[in-house]
């Protein structure tokens, strides 16, 4: 009797957990939740925040080859996908928590990732040439459905294939990010692990139909090449660095073997390009990334994120590990709702 006893108290203490009880109401764990503070979140906040584990799915993990170079016909016959067809890798979880203030919006985003890929194609430098490394760096991107035009908002309304052709058994295809139709646009928060991220900002964009813009004009990333420029293509055989890390130009001056230095160059956002601050960190195998941007930019191209809004703003998610192109991305309804005041410790008194 006292085994069924425990049991069914350890159900009841599970099916808790799946719920927040604030305020006498329970709050469910179908949406991204932000509880208001009076103060900018620390540790012990985000420790105790509501967490909306959102799974992004279908891109391409970077990790290192098993397997040495070995022939073709080793591959096809060894490699189930060559007869049965591909499989997709296993979901990232992307866990969410959020809190917001009178005026500022604090989001948190933390997932797992085997490597921290923290530069964008880097210069290297081998005691005679510079050496372009094949590296890429990790991101994600939040669109958010700022005006409330898609009644089932996924990261899929702004997937787009450009220039589709079939000319007897050959095929080309683009894809592209942009809006199916004129007349509205959707919000885009894109962090880059070296290029925003390791200068504190997130790039602040938006879609249309015409692709991607950013919310103020201009080029913030630009290959810090030799050839960028001319009809030569950037980082390939004899190109080099225009700077160093420090920005000063490259010379004829001593370098020791293995000396590194950016594959680009970015410049500060100023402007509404310049909205959202991120702190990123890569701890035990995690990224953790902290956004904060205000409630109400006054931006015509940003979202307006409004406490007491039961229904929320619709967002998808993107994750890229190492890659430009073969993203994962959330196929779910998501949505972030900012909860009224007093629903949860204001003041967080007992902290």
């Amino acid at each position: 009797m006292l085994k069924w006893f425990s049991l069914l108290l350890l159900i009841g203490l599970v099916l808790t957990g799946l719920t927040s009880l604030l305020s006498g109401r329970e709050i469910a764990v179908d949406k991204l939740y932000a509880l208001h503070l009076d103060h900018v979140p620390d540790q012990a906040d985000w420790e105790r925040a509501l967490s909306r584990p959102v799974l992004v799915r279908g891109g391409k993990v970077n990790a290192p080859k098993r397997l040495g170079d070995i022939d073709a016909d080793t591959v096809h016959t060894s490699t189930p996908s060559c007869h049965h067809g591909a499989s997709l890798p296993e979901p990232v979880k992307v866990d969410l928590r959020a809190f917001y203030t009178d005026r500022d919006l604090y989001l948190r985003l933390s997932w797992a990732d085997g490597s921290a890929n923290d530069a964008m194609q880097p210069w290297r430098y081998n005691g005679t040439n510079w050496e372009s490394l094949p590296v890429l760096e990790d991101g994600f991107g939040v669109m958010w459905d700022a005006l409330g035009q898609s009644p089932r908002f996924t990261c899929s309304v702004a997937c787009h294939i450009d220039d589709f052709g079939v000319s007897g058994d050959n095929f080309h295809a683009r894809n592209r990010m942009k809006l199916a139709r004129p007349g509205g646009f959707v919000d885009l928060w894109h962090w880059k692990a070296e290029r925003t991220g390791r200068f504190g900002f997130v790039d602040d964009r938006y879609l249309d139909d015409r692709g991607m813009h950013g919310d103020s004009p201009g080029e913030l990333f630009r290959p810090n090449s030799v050839f960028a420029g001319s009809d030569r293509t950037p980082f390939s055989s004899g190109d080099m660095p225009l700077l160093d890390a420090d920005g000063r130009t490259i010379d004829a001056a001593f370098r020791p073997s293995g000396s590194r230095v950016p594959g680009y160059m970015t410049e500060q956002p100023v402007g509404g390009r310049a909205d959202i601050a991120a702190s990123s960190h890569y701890v035990d195998g995690h990224w953790v990334v902290v956004l904060h941007r205000r409630l109400d930019t006054g931006d015509a191209h940003d979202v307006i994120f409004v406490p007491g809004d039961e229904a929320g703003v619709a967002f998808g998610l993107s994750l890229m590990d190492s890659t430009l192109f073969e993203h994962f991305a959330s196929t779910g309804d998501e949505r972030l709702v900012l909860l009224p005041k007093g629903r949860g410790a204001d003041s967080g008194g007992d902290r």
